[in-house]
């Protein structure tokens, strides 16, 4: 989740620089990066209860220890709840899971020793709180109550907002973590190709890594609990968005619908301030309940693009949102993924082909499907498994052609193979957990917090 905004920017005047906006984050190839944000759940070795922001061993704590590594501390008010080092930022999620959102990076070598390095600074300080971290997309044992709240002011927005336009957004906020990839465009040409590559698309990386099948101690009947449960969050912001496979689609047409997702808040002198359901429409007019008379700078706007969560956000970069948290290698294997499709432009190309004639109704068919029934969904004459293997053979094919080497001379391709042994298979992780439940754990839920956590 956002650190607080550091600044508001320019007043706005008029759409057109909102499209100007997201238009600014076009970069030539050269200048393209990979930013890797994942988050994973703390609990506590003894009893594997989640872990609350106060107290002596506490998630505010743990940030403090944090700093003996260069962490420069982030405060809302009097509260630590972020930390920053370079482009890299540690947030808290609303109850506590604990998130890194790395630097932008050029190889997804340089991305797997970042997600290392930070691993091994966690599990240093964890291991001296008695505490340990656990990649899932959804929490496995504990209920809603039992999780805890950290005080964050858009937090408790949100709290009070998502019972009123669904029945799981509480879920999402307090039992999910999930891992996305940050990628760049070149032009708008560019941005279009590949937001319709991404959505199209993402069902199958919610297969591949669909790691959520367990809920409060029990199997939930989902291999992907944690994207089954954004099918009824908010509607209004979140899903498949049909309009990215019409063909006007561009910045303008993001930046419209943008517009009609209802706020959530506005940032002031250091509070978050309720304008929940509230339109920024009725803001760009100076008639925004919550500020009347007030109209908003270009900070309020990055701001606003954050509270919409479709399957891929468009800022001035592209958001990969799909998939499920999980071990360190599927933290690698995600940003493989996506750039073996989207950084080369062969593969772009074939990947583009292969979802020419897909219906934006098909693509949600599939979303819908696929928290249950994984790479097994059928997609017309074949299933969602056999797709697999042919993405996967082009995003191969993209890495080997970016030839992007390491000191040993290992081009980027290995960080595929978690998801090659995966769609080779046709089980999700999911179903590796679900056996392990019943063959190896005798249906006790306890057992993944000492063999999956990092």
């Amino acid at each position: 989740m956002s650190a607080p905004p550091n600044t508001r920017g320019v007043p706005i005047e008029g759409t057109r620089q909102l499209v100007e906006y997201l238009d600014q984050g076009s970069k030539p190839p050269e200048d393209w990066r990979i930013g890797t944000e994942h988050e994973k759940f703390v609990f506590r070795l003894d009893d594997h209860r989640p872990v609350p922001y106060e107290g002596e061993h506490g998630i505010a704590a743990l940030l403090e220890a944090m700093t003996r590594f260069g962490w420069t501390r982030v405060y809302e008010g009097d509260r630590l709840l972020a930390l920053s080092q370079g482009r890299c930022t540690i947030t808290l999620e609303p109850a506590g899971q604990f998130e890194l959102s790395g630097a932008p990076l050029e190889t997804i070598h340089e991305t797997c020793a970042e997600v290392q390095g930070h691993l091994k600074q966690v599990r240093k300080i964890a291991g001296e709180f008695g505490l340990g971290m656990i990649g899932l997309g959804f929490e496995p044992k504990w209920r809603l109550e039992d999780m805890p709240r950290m005080p964050k002011g858009r937090s408790e927005i949100m709290r009070r907002y998502m019972p009123k336009v669904g029945t799981l957004g509480l879920d999402m906020m307090h039992r999910t973590c999930t891992v996305q990839v940050n990628l760049d465009f070149s032009s708008e040409a560019d941005m279009v190709r590949k937001m319709r590559v991404g959505m199209a698309l993402q069902p199958l990386a919610t297969a591949l890594f669909a790691a959520s099948p367990f809920t409060e101690g029990r199997p939930n009947g989902f291999l992907s609990y944690r994207s089954h449960i954004w099918t009824d969050t908010d509607n209004q912001r979140a899903g498949i968005l049909p309009f990215v496979f019409e063909p006007d689609f561009g910045f303008e047409r993001y930046v419209d619908w943008v517009l009609d997702a209802p706020m959530y808040f506005v940032y002031r002198d250091g509070q978050y301030l309720d304008a929940a359901g509230q339109s920024f429409r009725d803001f760009m007019a100076g008639k925004l309940p919550a500020l009347p008379g007030e109209i908003p700078h270009m900070g309020d706007w990055s701001d606003h693009l954050t509270t919409v969560f479709p399957e891929v956000r468009l800022k001035r970069f592209i958001e990969m949102r799909g998939a499920d948290g999980g071990p360190w290698r599927r933290l690698c294997a995600l940003p493989a993924f996506w750039v073996g499709l989207l950084y080369d432009s062969e593969a772009l190309d074939a990947a583009a082909s292969l979802i020419a004639d897909w219906t934006a109704e098909e693509v949600i068919a599939m979303r819908n499907a696929v928290p249950a029934q994984g790479l097994a969904t059928p997609f017309r004459s074949r299933t969602l498994r056999e797709v697999a293997l042919e993405v996967l053979a082009i995003a191969r094919h993209g890495l080997h052609r970016r030839g992007r080497r390491n000191s040993i001379a290992d081009d980027e391709s290995h960080f595929l193979d978690p998801l090659f042994t995966i769609a080779g298979s046709g089980k999700t992780p999911a179903e590796d957990l679900l056996r392990d439940f019943y063959e190896k754990w005798g249906e006790r839920i306890d057992p993944i917090y000492e063999e999956y956590a990092y």
